[in-house]
């Protein structure tokens, strides 16, 4: 069977959840080594408000029994704390409130999914959108990927990234990669494993925050 993961949920509606499917029986899958990649993801320089308002924390619905998976597709769920402040925005069924209630979003913002979204869906708020199209959506892709990483270490396979670019700012790779990779690279809040490339990262993104605008960049992955 192929394996694959599908997420569904919005940055503001009730959740997050994702299926995992085509794991085989056997493979642990514990909550804990889940939430440690969730909150590996929460972390670095420059991370916006909304870092400061959740806590993510998985809950497995299903697929797995005493922390080892059972062959069937494998069910998680990460709930949105800040859905408290949009129910009424974001509801997920019900009648549709005032144009004020519902926070809608009108004008497309350049480089985002916005416009294509509303020309492809035939929508006229761009909130049905974007809220599918956020970063907090990458937060069901950590728990399917935290969940993988278990199937590739029964295999003695470890994943590890750092970044190399950003900002125009390049890190000297010329040394070798240290055998824990993340372990590393998590040290720096721009998790670069050259340091004087790091503050000019740091300067680089305070720079652009400062003038309401973002930063390019580029991770390896080994």
């Amino acid at each position: 069977m192929t394996l694959r993961f599908l997420t569904a949920g919005e940055s503001h509606g009730p959740a997050l959840t994702t299926i995992v499917e085509g794991l085989p029986a056997g493979v642990p899958v514990v909550k804990a080594a889940i939430d440690r990649e969730l909150k590996r993801r929460m972390g670095g320089h420059g991370r916006g408000g909304r870092m400061r308002i959740e806590s993510d924390e998985v809950e497995i619905l299903g697929g797995t029994r005493f922390g080892l998976t059972l062959g069937s597709p494998v069910a998680l769920l990460i709930r949105n704390r800040d859905f408290a402040n949009w129910k009424e925005a974001m509801a997920p069924q019900g009648a549709r409130p005032s144009e004020g209630s519902a926070r809608a979003v009108t004008r497309p913002r350049p480089g985002h999914a916005d416009l294509a979204g509303v020309l492809k869906y035939d929508r006229t708020d761009a909130r049905d959108i974007l809220e599918r199209a956020s970063a907090r959506e990458t937060t069901a892709r950590v728990a399917a990927g935290a969940v993988c990483r278990k199937l590739l270490a029964e295999f003695g396979v470890e994943i590890g990234s750092h970044v190399v670019a950003l900002g125009g700012v390049t890190a000297d790779t010329r040394h070798p990669i240290p055998d824990s990779l993340n372990a590393a690279a998590d040290q720096s809040p721009v998790r670069t494993l050259d340091q004087a490339a790091e503050q000019q990262m740091i300067a680089a993104i305070d720079a652009a925050k400062a003038s309401g605008d973002t930063l390019g960049g580029v991770a390896e992955i080994v």
